[in-house]
């Protein structure tokens, strides 16, 4: 099956005119990023990373790296969700409180652009829960990839025939979706995460999640994985321990993408 249509993103980014892209460095905010640029010039595209304690510190240097490598016309802003109490006590609406930090972060540099803020959001990102995508659009964001219909697939596909390297780099969540909805969100556990997962990316595991569990890291790798995580078992255990757990299990389920999402209070409005 072929891709969606490139041109047909272009279409859309040039109705929009002016963009603020929401950049995280993953692959669909990459990809969103960069077309942009080169389809109305860096003059209407800003790219913006917002700066928190829930994204990865390596992700932050990626950012940069990426700004640099292809031309962006970029900043980093701090995000303030951590000063949200709402956010840190980790409610089913966390996403929904973050996003709205976002759009906070990024609405008054798309004013002053003149610019509608631009989402990374895929056809495949509206079937899963994600209540961020209800807010940013009730504040007034776009989603130029659901417009052009484009799959996380068709991202990955296009990205890689236009020679980003981004292309098939693993999905990295915030880190707050590692701890499960009611454990509070705090700096100490953020760090865990964030140590214990780089750790395992340098034992060579490229897709991993770290699931905080208090003093009990849930190690998710993916399923080709596991007998490799099993063999390296006292360096994955070292490892984590060395970023704070007591205890380290691996999950026999493999990695899943929103994994904790099974977890979500009936009572939640979804």
């Amino acid at each position: 099956m072929s891709p969606a249509s490139l041109s047909t993103l272009h279409t859309e980014l040039e109705r929009l005119g002016r963009v603020v892209v929401a950049f995280s460095g993953g692959a669909d905010s990459a990809f969103l990023a960069k077309v942009a640029t080169d389809c109305l010039g860096a003059d209407r595209v800003l790219s913006v990373t917002a700066f928190s304690p829930s994204l990865a510190p390596e992700e932050a240097d990626d950012c940069r790296q990426l700004a640099a490598e292809w031309g962006l016309r970029w900043l980093g802003v701090p995000s303030a969700e951590m000063e949200d109490p709402r956010y840190r006590a980790n409610g089913a609406d966390r996403c929904a409180r973050c996003k709205r930090a976002l759009m906070g972060a990024l609405g008054p540099f798309a004013e002053a652009e003149g610019a509608a803020i631009a989402l990374g959001v895929n056809l495949d990102d509206l079937g899963d829960y994600r209540p961020g995508q209800r807010v940013a659009l009730e504040e007034g964001a776009v989603f130029p990839l659901v417009s052009a219909g484009f799959s996380k697939a068709d991202v990955r596909e296009w990205s890689r025939r236009l020679g980003l390297r981004t292309w098939d780099k693993p999905a990295a969540a915030c880190l707050s979706s590692r701890i499960p909805y009611g454990t509070p969100v705090t700096l100490g556990a953020l760090r865990s995460v964030a140590t214990a997962e780089a750790a395992l990316r340098r034992l060579g595991f490229r897709q991993t999640r770290v699931r905080h569990h208090g003093s009990v890291a849930r190690v998710e790798v993916e399923e080709h994985e596991l007998a490799r995580a099993v063999a390296l078992r006292r360096e994955v255990v070292g490892a984590l321990k060395r970023a704070g757990y007591g205890y380290v299990c691996l999950d026999l389920e493999g990695f899943r993408s929103g994994s904790l999402n099974a977890l979500i209070p009936q009572a939640a409005d979804r």
